[in-house]
């Protein structure tokens, strides 16, 4: 479900206004994560950590108001909720889109994260789904090989993107802690760089939980 925000009330009405002027509206921050405890206890259960992962973030941007905002037209609108649509790498080493509907627990996550995952790779081309194509997704993506420092996506000035972009990197091992770079792209009208350390700060406490 979603509803509309009434603009004239919103309190965004002025910031909204200024950054869709802009040709590139878009923003991003990249940061690192204390994976350590979370890479632990999903070695202990025998869980796969690119899911948890996952499932930690998505669970994360649902409870922050701004990454279920969307541009819907010349509307916005806020999803009660918002699901994962990340890319998966196949066997010829291109990658195909998938879509995992948000879940109360990991367990229903990765029964049907398992499931996606593979229709993903044995499908041809992209994979794209009518459902990964959803406005209330976050577009989720994963460069376990770099530790990267800096990323920039690709964007397209022919149409307005709100989807928020969420990128995981390598993992480097300092002193026996694990930290993993992690990229946040959003759309600036709809949130600012508050936001994203609000979100950086409940997803470390998910991921220390």
């Amino acid at each position: 479900m979603k509803r509309i925000i009434d603009k004239d009330t919103w309190s965004r009405k002025e910031h909204f206004e200024f950054f869709s002027k802009i040709d590139d509206p878009v923003f991003g921050i990249t940061a690192e994560v204390d994976v350590t405890r979370a890479r632990k206890k999903c070695k202990e259960n025998d869980w796969s950590f690119h899911q948890y992962y996952h499932f930690l973030s998505t669970q994360t941007v649902n409870e922050i108001e701004e990454f279920r905002t969307r541009i819907e037209n010349d509307t916005v609108v806020l999803f009660d909720e918002v699901h994962t649509s990340t890319t998966i790498l196949k066997d010829n080493k291109t990658f195909a889109f998938t879509f995992v509907p948000k879940t109360n627990t990991f367990e229903e996550f990765s029964k049907l994260a398992v499931k996606e995952f593979q229709r993903a790779k044995d499908s041809i081309g992209m994979g794209i789904t009518e459902e990964s194509k959803q406005l209330n997704t976050i577009h989720y993506s994963t460069l376990p090989w770099i530790n990267f420092k800096g990323l920039k996506h690709p964007l397209s000035t022919s149409f307005v993107d709100s989807n928020p972009k969420i990128t995981f990197g390598k993992m480097v091992n300092t002193n026996d802690v694990l930290n993993m770079p992690v990229a946040i792209f959003g759309h600036h009208g709809l949130l600012d760089g508050y936001h994203i350390g609000l979100y950086l700060e409940k997803f470390q406490n998910l991921l220390n939980s």
